[in-house]
């Protein structure tokens, strides 16, 4: 099909994809006359997206259009609706438009409806943080994508130290796969043929193992200093501050759900996730050993903290002083812990 749909918050996926359907189309030789990379939050270039894509290509090979940030499936203008609706029909089989966005497309949307009925489409996701399982299939896919084989506790390690950046799981893999080529040790780094080790995982990522969800972990377990030293180790690997806070919010309040529902005698741990909005009820097993003996008050106590550090980062504070004051803050709140804590 000459029209790609590709959505989702998995950057790094998303890039590797359409740089795979770029070099399969797209004859080098040509590519300067033949690819245009725009940015659909200028709605000129989005109109000009459209123009293009229904320019034959020059010379050989295919024509690609990428239009970043695609208006059509988010909040479309009615002009540029028009415009979609007058082009589709007219681009050549040897053209393709890639319509790439972070978000889902709006099925309400008529551009959308449209769309789906001409373009193939694809979804690029990241799992949810507490998704472990997901999380180690997204490593073992992509080190797939690379050539690469990765020994089962090596995918878990290599999990638990990037967490959701797409990005530098690429990165790391990239590092994994010139030290599996460099052949030295082909006992630990997959050098001689075999799949690459926990081992190498751990000398090639310099210990950074942690994810946001070890720090909710560790507030709930009450160790405050636990938690600011593996916020620190996010925000020294680039991780955004905001983000930090959203996946632990996220994380809290799946435990007051959980804990407020068993108080009011709830067991069926379907009905407890629906509620709760987590996708896989097994999870609900896990949480409820997680929160024996909190009490809703002290997860909304640490709930009112972290909401604290947000408006702190917002309001531009430094984010290591933002979250050790409301990690500590959070530590006093906690019923048991005098003044010197």
């Amino acid at each position: 099909m000459p029209i790609h749909l590709y959505w989702g918050d998995d950057e790094a996926a998303r890039q590797r994809a359409l740089a795979a359907q770029i070099e399969a189309l797209v004859d080098p030789t040509w590519a300067s006359i033949n690819l245009s990379r725009l940015d659909g939050a200028d709605a000129g270039q989005a109109a000009r997206a459209l123009e293009e894509a229904r320019t034959p290509p020059f010379g050989a090979g295919a024509r690609v259009v990428v239009l970043q940030r695609s208006p059509f499936c988010q909040a479309c203008p009615a002009e540029l609706a028009a415009q979609l609706e007058a082009a589709v029909e007219l681009i050549p089989p040897d053209c393709h438009l890639f319509l790439v966005s972070d978000g889902k497309p709006d099925a309400r949307l008529r551009t959308t409806k449209r769309l789906r009925t001409l373009a193939e489409e694809q979804s690029f996701t990241l799992p949810p943080i507490w998704d472990g399982a997901g999380q180690i299939e997204r490593v073992q896919s992509a080190a797939r994508d690379r050539g690469l084989t990765l020994a089962p506790a090596a995918a878990e390690a290599l999990a638990e130290a990037i967490g959701s950046d797409g990005m530098r799981l690429a990165s790391e893999l990239e590092k994994l796969a010139l030290h599996a080529g460099g052949g030295g040790g082909g006992g630990s780094g997959g050098g001689g043929g075999g799949p690459i080790t926990a081992e190498a995982v751990a000398a090639l990522i310099g210990g950074q193992v942690t994810s946001s969800l070890a720090v909710g972990d560790a507030l709930l377990a009450q160790h405050p200093a636990e938690a600011i030293a593996l916020v620190e180790a996010l925000l020294e690997v680039g991780e955004p501050a905001l983000r930090i806070v959203a996946a632990l919010a996220s994380q809290i309040r799946g435990w007051l759900w959980v804990c407020l529902l068993e108080r009011s005698g709830e067991q069926d741990v379907a009905v407890i996730a629906k509620a709760a909005g987590i996708g896989n009820p097994k999870r609900i097993y896990v949480m409820r050993k997680q929160i024996r003996g909190r009490t809703p008050e002290q997860l909304l106590a640490l709930l009112r903290r972290l909401l604290d550090v947000e408006a702190a980062l917002k309001r531009g504070a430094d984010p290591g002083d933002a979250f050790r004051d409301g990690f500590l803050l959070a530590a006093l709140a906690q019923p048991g812990h005098g003044p010197r804590r």
